[in-house]
């Protein structure tokens, strides 16, 4: 059963680390898998169809190193090496997949629930010379979510990866269409971007904001929208025929600012960047604010 935060006109629905997704690819440390604002759902699924649901990301999972797990170079095929937030991974090949399935060793769980509030704790083994201790708390707010996260390196090694969530919106289960208008706070510059993946051109770039001329049925997907700038990005999703949106703001500077979507779902991406040393520390917040529009 999840762990379910709620007021007068939100409610949150978190799986513990051991409940339902148990993949080696997103944080298990509160899986925001459900959000309703007014009984309206602003969550879904990574994949519609018969898959399972529970091997893929929904409502608002985050994933370390999604380019290169922590320890994953200096493992043999055959070792271990890190997944931050699930545990210890297997190696199998030369390269690493976020994608692909591994055997897992799971870390250890702590959780801590209040009134308001689910605290999880991750702690990992030393292995390849990398450990960790991970803490996350889950805020409601009066309108809205707080993720806090803290990250202390507890090994021998630096540890350099990133973090983001990925975000799986829907808003009342309505497909992507020319009702969502999805905003930033920097101008929006095609030649600055990264890769541009739109094989129907249903995107519209403006100058801060992206809509959808149809709904798209092949994937979409677009990176460093902000170029090489680093911004203290956030982004807006509003849906103008259920006059609502939803809002995410962090409290660090990013270089890395992407977008994924389909017919189904849209993703804005808030990349952070982390590099600890030995017994250093991170902290960052994620913001997230549901609000009705005029």
């Amino acid at each position: 059963m999840p762990h379910i935060l709620k007021n007068e006109i939100l409610e949150i629905h978190i799986d513990l680390p051991n409940e339902n997704y148990r993949a080696s690819r997103f944080d298990w440390t509160g899986k925001i898998q459900a959000v309703t604002f007014n009984n309206i759902p602003f969550s879904t699924t990574e994949k519609n169809g018969d898959q399972d649901e529970n091997y893929f990301g929904k409502g608002f999972y985050n994933e370390f190193g999604i380019e290169t797990a922590l320890g994953f170079e200096e493992a043999k095929i055959g070792e271990w090496f890190h997944k931050i937030g699930i545990g210890l991974l297997k190696k199998h090949g030369s390269e690493y997949f976020f994608h692909k399935e591994h055997e897992i060793k799971p870390a250890i769980f702590t959780v801590i629930t209040k009134p308001e509030s689910l605290i999880i704790t991750c702690e990992s083994k030393l292995v390849q010379g990398f450990s960790y201790f991970l803490t996350k708390e889950i805020k409601l707010t009066k309108s809205g979510f707080i993720i806090s996260y803290r990250l202390k390196n507890t090994g021998e090694k630096d540890i350099q990866t990133d973090e983001y969530v990925h975000n799986f919106i829907s808003i009342n289960g309505e497909l992507i269409d020319n009702r969502y208008v999805l905003r930033y706070p920097f101008k929006l510059n095609l030649t600055e971007f990264g890769e541009i993946v739109d094989p129907e051109k249903i995107l519209e770039i403006g100058q801060d904001q992206i809509t959808f001329i149809e709904n798209p049925s092949e994937q979409f997907f677009i990176s460093h929208l902000a170029g090489k700038e680093y911004v203290n990005a956030f982004w807006e999703l509003i849906h103008l025929e259920h006059s609502v949106g939803i809002r995410e703001r962090v409290s660090f500077n990013t270089q890395k600012v992407n977008l994924w979507g389909w017919n189904h779902v849209i993703s804005p991406e808030l990349f952070h960047h982390i590099h600890l040393k030995p017994s250093q520390s991170a902290k960052w917040d994620r913001v997230y604010e549901i609000f009705e529009t005029d």
